[in-house]
């Protein structure tokens, strides 16, 4: 399975793709389905059996097995072979990460590790630093952590007050500074640490747990996650080796932004692995629990919930992998052994953050949706520690949090394309300009060409005029002020989530159909159609909210009416087709696709 061709960042909105264009889970290797089975295995032999004492916080069982997994390679997925890595595809460590998610907090803590604890090291290290850490990391020797987060410095990372001074013989930043809930901070060794080098150039460096001055705060009392480390990282005149220093001085914001992008695309994998434990839980509960002498299974409440939620995870699946081939593609041009390896991983990584944005925001809304209903399947069961479902609701809460707010995030994606278009990278306002003359000589009531899956992929084509028919009025009526507006471009990034997602699950859908034939992906379809009709009411809501804002009278009706032909679409029985999803589901007792 390879996908070479480099596709511009965000230019999904603009541009249609061939089903053949996007990685699919159909179409893993062997060796990747291999590596899945070997993460799942471990999880559920090495894992689980240790959930209880895991959740009561006891480091060392944390850090024993995350040495085990090391002797199967799962810490050195990302780690170049040079350096005692493995050197995989995204694909194949989206798959770890997807399955070591079953874990829960252990999966967190398996994540902060090879994730932002490793990856800076990797795309942004020198030789010399490659050489000293990467191979211990890799082995698990070593433990890491990212420390980016202060108590006044959250969202607004570049705000931190954490300060690094260097010394008078000119060996040492000295730094001194609080960070705040960093993950793994109990037992890791090894810390990626920002500050303002003489309080202004903000700045990255590698820290050991050993410096002098290094200290941490008691560990937080969290509502979930409770079996990984969060603490704070104390700094008082820790003197740190100049040639700690990651990367150079004041581009710390290129590595911070860059790793919290990977780090969103690995949420929204994370996010996957816990919907689909969420969902084999809540499937084989409705069959052994039994109410009116049915079972839950059998009752068509109960039925719609599990079809809605594995046509969720469908299209959170067929968003992921399609994300995780776009970076596989664009990496593949980075030598991360060269001396500029910095440089261009920051621009390969920066290429796809509008894509790894929407991972994160719409992964961790699927998981809450699907641990939310499984509570539900459960009724007063879920309410109960002993059936798990009722740790998966906490656990998830976080995710709409981390990795930057999902409301930050939501300002990002349009933000992000405004940018680009300005620069000339992203050819938006030329095709928003088009449109409208498009939509203007629109006639009622078009019929799309017939064949599989036709209403849908014009819909979702109708979707991204959508969003560039809504971006263009709000950018002319508002202009400058188009930034503070942030109802606006939340509901732009709302139109861009549906509209990617629902493409990726047709293009995945159709990617089947052309190879093995319209019965085989039958179930695919139904999801697919079941997903976009739900995509295109969200959508639908969210430009007539915005256009109420930005225009009125006349104007306003006529872009309304506009709205009306873009978003109609025939009377689907979607009651039939959650049927038809959910005795799938019932039968297998959990996701399928």
């Amino acid at each position: 399975m390879e996908n070479k061709t480099i596709v511009k960042g965000g230019a999904f909105i603009m541009e249609e793709l061939e089903p053949s264009a996007v990685v699919t889970p159909e179409g893993f290797t062997e060796e990747q389905k291999m590596i899945a089975e070997t993460t799942k295995n471990f999880v559920e032999s090495e894992v689980v059996p240790h959930h209880e004492e895991i959740e009561s916080l006891n480091y060392e069982l944390t850090v024993k097995l995350l040495r085990k997994a090391a002797d199967l390679g799962l810490l050195s997925a990302e780690v170049p072979e040079a350096y005692g890595g493995l050197g995989l595809d995204k694909v194949s460590a989206t798959l770890i990460n997807e399955h070591v998610s079953r874990g829960g907090s252990f999966g967190l803590s398996f994540g902060a590790h090879t994730g932002i604890g490793t990856l800076p090291i990797v795309y942004f290290g020198n030789e010399e630093q490659k050489k000293k850490y990467l191979p211990k990391l890799a082995s698990g020797e070593w433990i890491g952590a990212y420390c980016l987060t202060e108590p006044n410095s959250g969202s607004d990372a570049l705000s931190a007050r954490t300060t690094a001074k260097l010394s008078e013989d000119g060996k040492y930043y000295i730094l001194n500074g609080t960070k705040q809930y960093i993950t793994n901070a109990g037992f890791a060794d090894v810390f990626v640490v920002y500050a303002k080098v003489d309080g202004q150039h903000f700045s990255a460096f590698i820290v050991e747990r050993t410096m002098p001055g290094v200290s941490f705060g008691p560990e937080e009392q969290k509502m979930g996650i409770k079996g990984s480390s969060t603490r704070q990282v104390i700094l008082e005149d820790v003197k740190v080796p100049v040639e700690n220093l990651l990367f150079e001085v004041g581009k710390g914001h290129q590595i911070a932004f860059n790793i919290l992008n990977i780090g969103r695309f690995k949420l929204g994998a994370g996010a996957l692995g816990g919907s689909k434990v969420a969902l084999e839980t809540s499937a084989k509960y409705a069959n052994e629990r039994k109410q009116f002498g049915k079972k839950l299974s059998e009752f068509p409440l109960i039925q719609r919930k599990l079809a809605r939620m594995n046509t969720q995870i469908y299209a959170l699946e067929s968003v992921v992998y399609r994300t995780a081939g776009l970076l596989d593609a664009i990496l593949e041009t980075v030598d991360v052994t060269k001396p500029d390896s910095g440089v261009q991983s920051a621009k390969a990584i920066a290429e796809y953050a509008i894509e790894c944005s929407i991972n994160k925001v719409f992964g961790s809304e699927v998981l809450d949706f699907v641990v939310d209903e499984a509570v539900q399947i459960h009724g007063g069961a879920g309410f109960i520690k002993e059936y798990g479902v009722e740790q998966m609701y906490r656990d998830a809460r976080i995710n709409r949090i981390f990795e930057g707010t999902n409301e930050i995030n939501r300002m990002l994606i349009p933000g992000t394309m405004l940018r680009r278009a300005m620069k000339g990278e992203l050819p938006l306002f030329q095709k928003a300009q088009a449109l409208q003359a498009e939509l203007m000589q629109m006639v009622p009531g078009l019929t799309p060409p017939g064949g599989v899956l036709a209403e849908e992929k014009q819909l979702i084509e109708n979707m991204k005029k959508v969003f560039l028919m809504v971006g263009g009025l709000a950018a002319q009526a508002l202009q400058a002020r188009v930034n503070d507006e942030q109802e606006i471009l939340a509901n732009l990034a709302d139109i861009a989530i549906q509209a990617f997602a629902a493409e990726s699950a047709y293009l995945r859908a159709m990617q089947q159909v052309e190879s093995s034939g319209e019965a085989q992906a039958a179930l695919k379809i139904a999801m697919t159609r079941a997903f976009v009709q739900d995509a295109v009411a969200k959508v639908e809501q969210a430009a007539k909210e915005s256009l109420a804002h930005v225009s009125q009278g006349d104007a306003l009706k006529m872009q309304l009416s506009i709205l009306k032909r873009l978003t109609r679409r025939s009377e689907l029985d979607v009651i039939a087709l959650d049927r038809e999803i959910a005795k799938r589901v019932v039968e297998a007792e959990g996701y399928v696709c």
